[in-house]
């Protein structure tokens, strides 16, 4: 509880003169900084903050599913692994009495000692880029059980289900939007926040006349202040904890932004038109159009295996996928994080690509005729533009698999903080409340009328920018500053 002292005390009604001239333009930069730190983490902070919880779920994700679905994924055998085709036999009698209707899509071999094999299915009314994987222990051919995976990271269900939470609160394109105007405007909010924590940085080189060392205070900056209560305490667990949130906020806003609806589609049209576009593999046997290998995101929110709903119309002979595999081993597949994908026509070759999305990423692809096991394309990761190669380390790293667990102990570590910095901004809100009001005051507007015309025109010219990348952004920054304006002509004098 706040005590009163704690509260400030509010100001006059109105000063007894508005300045002019040169004087009057003086600190609109911080007040604007304020007010849009204020007014954006006010409306955009509780998604932010369902963002950040679902998204510290999210990381923690792999390890949880290890735990949950620990019978699926393991493999109790340590004999030699039986051949690939033995495998997806098993498996295919397994579906044929438990889900007759589903059609092979692909198989994942065990990667190691203790995994099981993934043989994936398409099936009717599943998400898409979601598919039925059979567990198989490679060395007896056991079923280990089924579940249903998503995208290349082969998502189980918690993971799934969490990851659609945080994308769009399970409220469809409403939602998404909400999400993306939230992502966009976390990196703002955290960036103006950057601004106004340099602003009382060097603030602090006049703060001597009370006796108190520069120093001092501006260690405050970086670690909670002491001796402090109420409101002053408040905000030096914000601004302290929130410098040292900054790079990993603006970061995950960045890399979430790619995946949004509106702002995700004008990133990839401007990576295609400046050749940073991921390679796509080329599966075409004859004169049909190449099938896409599948994007950086396939890993979190699509890509990757057969979407559920789509035909095999070619059946694939178990025996092939042993000789194919071989085959891609002897040109650039290396790892044994791979998915074997048999043709979905009579004019497309089989696809082994490369899954490993953990350093040093592999992601090498190859298509392979089945005719005479010949290459028909490749893909190689060492011939990604370094746009390419940096889109997918960074979603990679945002989604939790670039650095295994200490990746996923920093996005955990992260998320919760940006969590706590979202109660901490609305407990500031509370506390500055005048006394006996309900809520708390918002910043002087008006800062935009106090700047010089180039700081004015500045402003404009960004948010038309932004509202062309992403659009969210942009429009709701040029509502902000039509609203700000508004603010300040409409404004009543004070009697």
């Amino acid at each position: 509880m706040t005590a009163v002292h704690d509260r400030p005390v509010p100001p006059p009604a109105a000063p007894a003169a508005t300045p002019t001239g040169p004087d009057r333009r003086r600190g609109w930069i911080p007040q604007l900084l304020l007010r849009l730190h204020f007014l954006a983490g006010l409306f955009v902070g509780p998604f932010i903050l369902v963002a950040a919880l679902s998204g510290a779920a999210y990381a923690i994700g792999p390890s949880v599913e290890r735990i949950v679905y620990a019978h699926a994924l393991s493999a109790p055998s340590t004999a030699a692994p039986l051949p690939l085709a033995d495998q997806v036999r098993a498996a295919q009698a397994y579906v044929d009495v438990h889900h007759p209707t589903d059609t092979l899509a692909a198989a994942r071999p065990a990667p190691g000692r203790g995994d099981t094999t993934r043989v994936l299915y398409a099936e009717d009314g599943l998400l898409e880029s979601q598919s039925r994987a059979v567990f198989v222990d490679p060395g007896t051919a056991e079923v280990r059980g089924d579940e249903l995976v998503y995208g290349t990271s082969g998502s189980l269900p918690y993971r799934t289900w969490v990851s659609t939470f945080h994308r769009s609160l399970m409220l469809g394109d409403v939602g998404r939007l909400y999400s993306e105007t939230a992502a966009s405007w976390l990196g703002v909010v955290s960036l103006a926040g950057l601004g106004l924590w340099v602003v009382r940085f060097r603030a602090t080189r006049a703060r001597t006349a009370s006796g108190r060392p520069a120093t001092t205070a501006r260690r405050d900056l970086l670690r909670p202040a002491r001796g402090v209560t109420g409101y002053r305490r408040t905000s030096s667990w914000h601004a302290s904890t929130g410098v040292w949130l900054l790079l990993g906020a603006v970061f995950l806003s960045a890399t979430g932004i790619t995946w949004s609806q509106f702002a995700g589609d004008n990133v990839g049209a401007l990576r295609s038109a400046w050749g940073w576009s991921t390679p796509s593999l080329d599966r075409s046997l004859g004169d049909g159009a190449a099938a896409p290998a599948g994007g950086e995101h396939a890993g979190h929110h699509g890509g990757g295996t057969a979407a559920a709903g789509t035909a095999v119309t070619v059946d694939a002979d178990a025996d092939a996928f042993d000789a194919v595999l071989a085959a891609a081993r002897r040109v650039n597949i290396d790892t044994g994080q791979v998915e074997i994908t048999p043709p979905a026509t009579t004019d497309q070759a089989w696809s082994v690509a490369e899954i490993k999305r953990s350093w040093p990423t592999q992601v090498d692809s190859v298509a392979i005729d089945p005719r005479d096991l010949s290459t028909v394309s490749r893909t190689d990761f060492s011939s990604y533009s370094i746009p390419a190669k940096a889109a997918r380390w960074g979603i990679d790293t945002h989604s939790g698999t670039m650095w295994g667990l200490p990746n996923q102990v920093l996005l955990f570590v992260t998320a919760l903080g940006i969590a706590v910095m979202v109660v901490l901004g609305y407990a500031m809100w509370w506390q500055r409340r005048p006394t006996g009001a309900r809520v708390g005051r918002a910043p002087r507007g008006g800062a935009l009328a106090r700047a010089p015309w180039w700081g004015t025109g500045m402003v404009v010219v960004v948010a038309l920018g932004l509202a062309l990348l992403l659009p969210t952004l942009g429009v709701t920054l040029l509502a902000f500053v039509v609203v700000d304006a508004l603010v300040v002509t409409f404004r009543r004098p004070s009697a």
